[in-house]
């Protein structure tokens, strides 16, 4: 059952991730935006207590989902000291708490969820809005990745998926100016990350603290990873493949570094349609709770009288291979896509630790998306499992070679 509220142009929403950059974010939309967004739940680690109880007490909501059952606890008793400095009384909150806790607050059916959450684990609250009939305000693209058919077949409705990612955001926008038999190609923008222009020897050696210093957005550590290696942006056009069905061949990526231009749609006339804006991820984050509808003075528009200049370039795929692993986990098997996220995953993972190389990552996901067999027909929730917990299993055997 859809969520209804008295006022008719006022939509309920679950914030998935809420803590996180996407989450924060969101709110502040919210918080600007009372008479159109009203949030009902929040999903989060449970690793801020406070900042939850902060959101939950500001937003007035009534759900929250902790993935970790230990911090329950500690989410409700900072609600009710938050509540008692900001003299609120009467808050009554619905704790939900464990693994599956998010994806119990995804499928209660509100107008729209928004999937912040980072990593593959965000395919289980995917599934479940889509199947409760909610819209669908995607930024986890993994969970699109990963599974693939099992999300477009969950699909209930035309546009029920939105995407968030200021890309495909950008995408969704720029399609709008033709039909869909009138466009020839889509073209990703990339910032390059703080790593453009080097050569593979040069990168042999960066740290962690480098690779997390984007030239541009500020993410979480794993997001600004995959920027920094260009793994995201292979995501990313995995991603486009499935939301806009459009053949991988048939999606360029270009180095864009003023990160102002967000994605372009070319025509088949040879007209080239661009969204352009300065980065800031509260506009594609608005749109997607408010699609097909767009909210005023979201975000600063570009300022058209100050002299500037915006610089296109190919991608150096020697250095940064993602794009080709990519592009070869597509064609494989139904499975390889979620093979290629999850060896990642792990690769980061040991890569923020200090155990491997920057360029130990992408090798690595190279050769666990080689060793594995793939898997044929129809794609299945457990096909999907299993090739990540194999993926994962075997980065580990490769890692601890390296």
């Amino acid at each position: 059952m859809i969520h209804t509220f008295p006022d008719p142009g006022q939509r309920s929403v679950v914030l998935l991730g809420s803590t996180g950059s996407i989450g924060t974010q969101a709110v502040d939309v919210v918080r600007r935006n009372p008479d159109r967004f009203r949030v009902v739940g929040l999903a989060a680690g449970g690793r801020d207590p406070r900042l939850v109880a902060e959101q939950v007490v500001e937003l007035g909501v009534t759900t929250v989902a902790v993935a970790d059952a230990g911090a329950g606890l500690a989410v409700l008793e900072a609600v009710t000291r938050v509540a008692a400095e900001r003299g609120v009384r009467g808050l009554g909150v619905e704790l939900l708490t464990g693994p599956d806790a998010a994806t119990d607050l995804a499928g209660r059916g509100a107008d729209v969820v928004l999937n912040g959450i980072t990593g593959s684990i965000g395919l289980r609250p995917t599934l479940a809005a889509l199947e409760a009939g909610s819209t669908l305000a995607l930024a986890n693209k993994e969970s699109l990745v990963v599974g693939g058919e099992l999300v477009r077949r969950a699909q209930r409705r035309p546009d029920q998926v939105v995407p968030v990612d200021s890309e495909h955001s950008a995408i969704a926008q720029c399609l709008r100016a033709g039909r869909r038999a009138e466009v020839r190609r889509l073209v990703l923008t990339a910032s390059g990350g703080p790593f453009r222009g080097r050569t593979r020897d040069e990168v042999k050696a960066v740290t962690a603290e480098q690779a997390l210093a984007h030239p541009t957005w500020s993410m979480g550590p794993v997001v600004t990873v995959n920027s920094a290696t260009l793994m995201n942006k292979g995501l990313e056009l995995i991603e486009a493949h499935l939301l806009f069905d459009v053949p991988v061949e048939d999606i360029t990526v270009v180095v864009h570094p003023q990160s102002v231009v967000h994605s372009m749609v070319e025509l088949v006339d040879g007209s080239t349609i661009a969204q352009a804006s300065p980065p800031d991820m509260r506009l594609p984050i608005a749109l997607g709770l408010s699609w097909p509808e767009r909210v005023p003075d979201v975000a600063p528009a570009c300022d058209w009288s100050a002299p500037t200049a915006w610089t296109f370039e190919p991608v150096d795929e020697e250095v940064f291979g993602a794009l080709r692993l990519a592009r070869a986990a597509v064609s494989a098997s139904p499975t390889h896509p979620a093979v290629l996220n999850a060896a990642n995953e792990e690769c980061v993972a040991a890569f923020l630790d200090g155990r491997i190389g920057f360029l130990d990552v992408v090798d690595t996901v190279e050769q666990v998306l080689g060793d594995h067999a793939g898997s044929s027909g129809e794609l299945t929730l457990d096909a999907v499992l299993d090739a990540e917990r194999w993926a994962r299993a075997r980065a580990h055997e490769v890692l601890a070679r390296r």
